[in-house]
């Protein structure tokens, strides 16, 4: 998959253009949708998106949380079968672009541009004034096709979105999230040196240094590192004293040795097995801890 970074590199591309446009964080089910139609065309499949989040520079303050980093959201999207992802930097002058340039400019390089694909509740450009409706009006000058592809929702009716699905992270619903993503919620972060605790107790943990910002609540998980079991304790560890208490993500993977730092992990959260508990003692902490191991391997096969 080639990573592109402006709209002349379009021109590049040769062949017919089906390009799907959108933030797509998280990629969930209606992201994955969008994509797909794109996928699917006769052609070159371009994903459009954009860095940072749109709200990061519209709306500082009331930026969501993101559910996947940049890198995070583009190895989900290379899974769908794309081409090529377009990731254009989104800075207040693109904001303040009117749609009707945006298409200009996007069609022009691209003069093989074939389709766009977009979701329903898609909107661009200035005061977000740009949508579907809109780009179906200039497509017959332009040269393109338009493909706006309806909400989805899951089988019991709930519209996914990904507001949606940071809230049932943030409280713990992750079969909730796992019904709207299409597949576990995932964490993905930088192993770094911790204060080898969990070594020290016999069961070595990696520790990750989050990319995404959305959690769970804290607690103990069952998940899965690529095909290994794995268990993930999220929390302050309140069996220690810390002068200084930090939120940690440590992963211990089962039957794994071998060193991890400085690598990128995706740890997949299956399910919640407890919260985070205070313990009299390192020995009453090992002793959960095993307890914990044991759950997860029935959990997980």
């Amino acid at each position: 998959m080639r990573l592109l970074h402006t709209l002349a590199e379009l021109a590049t591309l040769g062949r017919p253009v089906h390009v799907a446009i959108g933030v797509f964080d998280g990629v969930h089910l209606g992201h994955q949708r969008v994509i797909r139609e794109a996928v699917a065309g006769d052609g070159v499949a371009v994903v459009l998106t954009f860095d940072p989040h749109p709200m990061r520079v519209l709306a500082p303050d009331k930026a969501p949380p993101l559910l996947t980093s940049t890198p995070h959201k583009l190895a989900l999207m290379e899974s769908l079968g794309p081409d090529a992802v377009l990731l254009l930097p989104f800075t207040r002058e693109f904001a303040d672009m009117l749609p009707e340039t945006f298409l200009q400019q996007l069609a022009a390089p691209a003069h093989c541009l074939r389709r766009i694909c977009v979701g329903a509740r898609f909107h661009f450009g200035h005061n977000r004034t740009g949508n579907a409706r809109l780009m179906e009006r200039l497509a017959p000058r332009l040269g393109y096709t338009v493909t706006e592809i309806p909400a989805v929702a899951t089988p019991d009716g709930e519209t996914i979105s990904s507001s949606a699905i940071r809230q049932h992270i943030l409280h713990g619903r992750l079969d909730r999230a796992t019904a709207m993503l299409g597949r576990p919620f995932s964490l993905l972060g930088t192993v770094e040196p911790g204060d080898h605790r969990g070594r020290s107790l016999g069961f070595p943990t990696a520790n990750l240094n989050l990319h995404n910002e959305v959690l769970p609540p804290d607690g103990v998980y069952a998940g899965r590192v690529g095909h290994r079991p794995a268990v993930v304790n999220i929390g302050l560890r309140p069996t220690f004293q810390h002068a200084t208490p930090r939120r940690l993500i440590e992963v211990h993977i089962l039957d794994f040795s071998g060193d991890l730092y400085g690598q990128d992990l995706e740890v997949a959260l299956i399910q919640k097995l407890r919260g985070e508990l205070k313990f009299p003692s390192a020995d009453a902490l090992q002793q959960q801890i095993r307890a914990d191991i044991a759950l997860a391997r029935q959990l997980l096969g």
